[in-house]
């Protein structure tokens, strides 16, 4: 077979400059019915170039700041030098708005059926591969793929994708001829034949051919790392890194998985693979066994053979099924993922998910240890739709999120063709691949190719699967809803809670054993079945964990009478996953500080598993030493999601804590609570807006021998708050408006922040704030500024901060600042700390060399029947981490040359963040 395009290619590498020096000879053959007056080209390599690349928008919006901050030297771009026709007369061209699109136009119309000649000389400067595994690292090494141009993708309409780090290049088939020179000191690896290579003068020429092959992967390293192994089935290259595995074994393993592809899928049709470790890297097998290698739990040999696998099955399928890698890759993602599916299930069927760790004391008796290895496939799926961000198969690749894009939809879809498996039978699926690969491999291929030989292939209908399960968003999710027995039979009623009309398994279990399985189909309320009895104790749905089932807490009815159908309590420590069968009650210790409780150790226990869930308890019972005496908090919460976007959330709940505010001085709060929350269409976007409504109660107990409270010691607040966010790594931007009433006062609060990081790198940080009282009777408190606005340091009365000392007022607990109202960072004079009328407060600051910042503050403060005052203070931030660690240098304000004061070191102000809550989630917002 021919591809549609010839292409050669002249490249020359400089190790100097990092640059691929390229001439480039084109034949582009017309094939569509349109004429056509340009060619688009595919120049990803340019998508390094500049801050406002489509790349470089993807890693804002996930939160990496890297390519925006790189420097000239660091960056990749293609320059174009010449392009000209066969005719050698020049062609004009230019990029389109995603700066890594180029358009070429023809000196001459290119009609249906004809062929143009194009010669282009450009240089290709390669970027650190500090942003993406792609271009050069310190070492030395080059890992090239999609560094040259390719002719975009044309169905009568240009299939235009911008680099996005998604690895979905959509380009034609072509006959590709490489001819690359390169340093002697370097070995080169390609997914293209080498036809030979010859040496000159301190460098190497090698020529690379493909055949109706996409781009050309070349990994250039300055060790021989790259191993052949010649298999009965294909020839393979690979570095797949298996330190403690025999290189003997390892051949035969890779030998073993060579026969499971041409068994189960086909006959590759090029003469080489390349399976390397960096593509392993890109995609690999997550969960535990990204663990360090010095507690990996899995045995050497499934290790090396589950990683070379993936890699394989991914590299072949993605090198001759040429379909929409934007639209369609869920076809790719569904036969490579449910292949390793039926891979472990016929070597491997005893393996567990936490393998080796599975066996130990103290960790088996967790249900996450009992789990099969092909079990994460629903509850790594299941991760994302428990928090209502699962997303359709069909969803463009650009608008999945991150964690579907790597871990959830590509679980999803290959856990669909196990359920379509278990469903019409596993042979018949099998052979549905087989016959789809090769009738399709080396063509062009839709969804649509896929979905005639399943149908084909079954007299069952499986119009649910591309209908449902593929095409929508909608959860599974079954319950037995009655059973009643006779004689003979057992009467069944299941329900379809989320009328989702897919088929359900239904499993009859005695002692752990299966000895009845059925499917039931066309349940789109409820439906009435009978089976036979077989001596089934326990009827189970879905018990094999084939479809990916919303909520299976439901899932079973025990036939053994009535007091044998209450799920039993199961105490675990920490948290764990799942257990359908019991009520789980998970504890783990717990350990907090305030100045005035000390070091407060208790027991936490709380429902909440790793897949969310929408009712949780949790209460924290505590002990602190120094007042003798238990503390604690807890909170219940049931959250229900309303839709996917739009109004898509609504939060119930009640909480309460107790602690000490001074010796032997106990505040406790008792709040219910309720929030809606609205996000756009676009998952992807940082947008989200919420409303709030709180009723906080607070009651005060002080130490007699102490000062009477100055003011009310019990009180109530209602609070409602509207706020958007849209935190964006270079725009980030929230506001929001706040508002509350008690018996004695009334306030309205606005507060806006901007951060702006500029193209220069400098970052410009403002914060605005306006607070005004409605009305206040406070001021006839004898502490008159305990409910007023706070310059600061807030007085904090809803108990909402974390204030490690929150009624100092000296020594160091006392400079903890919480940038909150004011925000000011200096102590003013007293008369101007507290506002009982109105604040308005500006706070800026912009960085001078990385965390290093200047910050400066002004406001007006207005206190009734005193005159308004104006207010600044200026200083220096070290900005180590926004909003989680920060300290505070003040330099000048109105009590002058601060700097230069006596006891400086008492007006430094910190920002410490000790939540883990709040720690993990700075690590976790790039993938959801």
């Amino acid at each position: 077979m021919t591809g549609q395009h010839e292409n050669v290619l002249t490249v020359n590498l400089d190790e100097d400059t990092k640059e691929l020096r390229i001439q480039q000879e084109l034949r582009y053959r017309n094939s569509s019915e349109v004429t056509l007056e340009a060619i688009y080209f595919n120049d990803w390599a340019n998508a390094y170039s500049s801050k406002s690349t489509g790349l470089a928008k993807r890693y804002a919006e996930e939160f990496k700041k890297s390519l925006h901050l790189a420097k000239k030297e660091e960056r990749g771009f293609t320059t174009i030098l010449s392009a000209v026709d066969d005719a050698y007369r020049g062609l004009h061209w230019e990029r389109t708005a995603e700066e890594d699109i180029l358009k070429v136009y023809l000196n001459a119309p290119l009609r249906p059926g004809e062929s143009a000649k194009l010669f282009l000389t450009y240089s290709v400067k390669l970027p650190e591969n500090k942003f993406t595994p792609f271009g050069y690292d310190k070492r030395n090494n080059y890992y090239l793929k999609d560094w040259y141009l390719t002719p975009a993708y044309f169905d009568g309409t240009w299939r235009l994708y911008s680099n996005k780090n998604l690895e979905d290049l959509y380009t034609e088939m072509t006959n590709t001829t490489v001819n690359f020179s390169y340093p002697d000191s370097l070995y080169l690896a390609s997914n293209f034949r080498i036809l030979g290579t010859s040496t000159f003068p301190q460098g190497n020429l090698t020529q690379l051919v493909g055949n109706r092959q996409k781009s050309c992967e070349i990994i250039l390293t300055n060790n021989k790392r790259f191993m052949t192994h010649v298999t009965p089935e294909m020839t393979v290259i690979t570095d797949i890194e298996a330190s403690k595995y025999d290189q003997v074994l390892r051949s035969i393993s890779i030998s073993r998985i060579t026969e499971f592809i041409e068994n189960n899928l086909g006959k590759y049709p090029h003469s080489q693979l390349l399976v390397s470790e960096i593509d392993y890297q890109k995609n690999p097998l997550y969960g535990i066994n990204q663990l360090p290698a010095f507690i990996r739990p899995y045995e050497e040999q499934f290790q090396f053979e589950m990683k070379f696998l993936k890699t394989a099955l991914i590299n072949i399928l993605e090198e001759t099924l040429f379909v929409d890698p934007r639209k369609d890759q869920w076809l790719v993602d569904a036969i490579a993922n449910y292949l390793m599916i039926a891979y472990v299930e016929d070597y491997y069927p005893d393996q567990k998910l936490l393998g080796k760790l599975s066996r130990i004391w103290g960790l088996r008796s967790f249900n996450l240890a009992k789990m099969d290895f092909n079990e994460q496939y629903p509850f790594l799926y299941m991760l994302a739709a428990r928090r209502n961000l699962d997303q359709p198969l069909s969803t463009p690749n650009d608008s999945l999120i991150k964690f579907n894009q790597k871990i959830a939809n590509k679980y999803k879809a290959g856990l669909g063709l196990s359920y379509l498996a278990s469903y019409i039978g596993r042979d018949k699926v099998d052979k549905s691949i087989k016959t789809f690969y090769e009738h399709y491999k080396l063509s062009q291929v839709k969804t649509f190719d896929f979905e005639s030989i399943l149908k084909r292939s079954t007299d069952a209908d499986i119009d649910w699967f591309f209908e449902d399960y593929v095409s929508t968003d909608r959860k599974i999710d079954f319950k037995i809803k009655k059973v009643i027995k006779s004689e003979d039979s057992l009467e069944i009623t299941l329900k379809n809670k989320n009328g989702t009309n897919v088929p359900i398994s239904l499993f009859g279990l005695k002692n752990d054993t299966v000895v009845s399985k059925y499917w039931f189909s066309n349940i789109e309320t409820e439906k009435t079945v009978t089976i036979p009895k077989n001596g089934e104790k326990r009827l189970v749905l879905n018990y094999d964990q084939k479809i990916p089932e919303f909520n299976q807490r439901d899932n079973w009815k025990s036939l053994g009478g009535f007091f044998s159908s209450n799920k039993k309590m199961k105490f675990t420590f920490f948290r764990d996953s799942e257990n359908p069968y019991y009520n789980q009650i998970f504890y783990v210790p717990v350990l907090n500080f305030n100045i005035y409780d000390g070091w407060t150790p208790g027991l936490r226990l709380y429902n909440k598993t790793f897949l969310e869930r929408p009712f949780v308890y949790d209460f924290s019972p505590s002990y602190s030493f120094r007042e003798k005496a238990f503390v604690g908090s807890g909170k219940l919460q049931y959250r229900k999601y309303l839709s996917k976007s739009g109004l898509y959330i609504a939060n119930y709940g009640i909480g309460g804590s107790t602690y000490h505010f001074q010796e032997n001085s106990r505040y406790s709060t008792i709040t219910p609570s309720l929030s809606f929350g609205w996000r756009p269409d676009n998952l992807i976007s940082n947008t989200r807006e919420f409303l709030s409504f709180r009723y906080v109660n607070v009651f005060r107990d002080k130490d007699e021998s102490l000062t009477e409270f100055e003011t009310p010691p019990d009180y109530s607040v209602f609070n409602a708050r509207y706020t958007f966010r849209n935190p964006g790594i270079i725009n980030f931007f929230s506001w929001f408006a706040d508002v509350q009433y008690a018996k004695d006062f009334s306030k309205l609060s606005f507060e806006l922040e901007y951060r702006k990081l500029f193209e220069n790198n400098r970052q410009f940080n403002l914060r605005l704030f306006f607070g005004k009282f409605i009305q206040n009777k406070t001021t006839d408190y004898t502490d008159p500024n305990y409910f007023s606005f706070a310059l600061d340091r807030p007085t904090d009365y809803l108990f909402d901060y974390g204030y490690l000392g929150r009624s100092e007022d000296s020594g160091l607990y006392s400079q903890q600042i919480i940038i909150a109202e004011g925000g000011f960072k200096s102590f003013l004079d007293e008369r101007y700390r507290f506002a009982n009328d109105y604040l308005a407060t500006v706070n800026t600051s912009v960085n001078l060399w990385r965390w290093i910042e200047v910050y400066g503050d002004a406001g007006y403060v207005k206190n009734k029947g005193q005159n308004g005052k104006f207010v600044y203070d200026s200083g220096v931030r070290l900005n180590l981490l926004t909003d989680y660690f920060e300290l505070y240098f003040p330099v000048y304000s109105n009590n002058g040359w601060e700097i230069s004061q006596p006891d400086y070191g008492e007006k430094i102000r910190f920002i410490v963040t000790v939540s883990p809550k709040t720690l993990i989630g700075l690590f976790t917002r790039k993938w959801f």
